[in-house]
């Protein structure tokens, strides 16, 4: 009776049929009953904050399955900086307003930090072949431990068919990919590409941090990736890294944390250009203490 009543309140309070689910139990519990085996599961993971890119996730994952979950979760093991974490937005009634424009059958999971790590936020530690120690894993420590432990624990709580995700966190996607095979789950990982703001900014939670201001000249780093892309073509990759390193000198308000050119598959850096190797050019840059990061294709 008070689990019926948990949930009837809370689809009181937004208004809506939506399935809103706090515990990792009633989800299980639901989807148990609403699964058979030739329904397909679509699951969208998030921190919430959803923008358009959010949206266009739950959207393919609406038109190809069954069923479609998805998680409002800022993950705290996957933070190594308090501060960043305290100040990450958490707009859940706005998130619910929102995935209400894709349909009122989506399934959204907000649980608890104490539910999903059941009272020990603690990271495991995974081994992804080297790909966690570049760019990101560089400065970021313990991040991807932190990733990989809430989307390895989410995957066995939904159990989906597929799981999607964009490509602005393509270093974080070919570590979800390599978590996948090495575990052998068995879930098929789909990439979307990135959505951006009419400036070409990359579309991030972050972005609502910013000042108006602040968000349209950040549409430097988009821009800065596009001139990259041009240059090396004709170019060494330490001279794209070099330009670029000069062009963000020239505009202080922007810290440039790091800009790499890597191999897609293993994440290393470019040192010699392969013809048949793809390049990927990856890029962090704070505004005002808000780190944006970004990526685009070379080839």
């Amino acid at each position: 009776m008070q689990l019926f009543m948990k949930t009837v309140s809370l689809h009181l309070i937004y208004h809506s049929l939506m399935h809103i689910f706090n515990t990792q139990l009633e989800l299980v519990s639901y989807l148990k009953l609403a699964s058979n085996s030739k329904t397909t599961i679509g699951f969208v993971p998030t921190m919430g904050a959803l923008h358009f890119g959010h949206l266009s996730l739950l959207q393919e994952a609406f038109d190809n399955n069954s069923i479609v979950v998805i998680s409002i979760f800022v993950n705290p093991t996957q933070f190594n900086n308090p501060s960043d974490l305290e100040k990450y937005p958490r707009t859940l009634e706005a998130d619910i307003e929102k995935i209400k424009t894709i349909s009122d059958t989506v399934i959204v999971f907000a649980p608890t930090v104490n539910d999903i790590y059941e009272g020990n936020p603690i990271s495991q530690h995974f081994d992804f072949d080297g790909l966690e120690n570049q760019m990101e894993g560089k400065f970021r420590a313990g991040h991807f431990d932190g990733v990989a432990t809430i989307v390895k624990r989410l995957f066995e709580i939904v159990k989906p068919t597929n799981a999607y995700f964009g490509e602005k966190d393509f270093q974080q996607l070919q570590i979800i990919k390599k978590l996948v095979e090495k575990l052998k789950l068995s879930v098929k990982i789909i990439a979307y590409p990135i959505y951006r703001e009419s400036n070409g900014l990359a579309m991030s939670s972050r972005n609502e941090r910013l000042t108006p201001a602040e968000r349209e000249n950040a549409k430097i780093i988009y821009e800065t990736l596009n001139q990259a892309k041009i240059i090396f073509k004709t170019q060494s990759a330490n001279k794209v890294t070099h330009w670029v390193k000069n062009t963000f000198k020239m505009h202080p308000q922007f810290e440039l944390e790091y800009f790499q050119i890597a191999d897609e598959a293993t994440l290393l850096p470019c040192i010699h250009k392969n013809k048949n190797k793809k390049y990927r050019a990856f890029i962090a840059v704070f505004v005002n203490k808000i780190r944006l990061i970004d990526t685009i294709s070379l080839n």
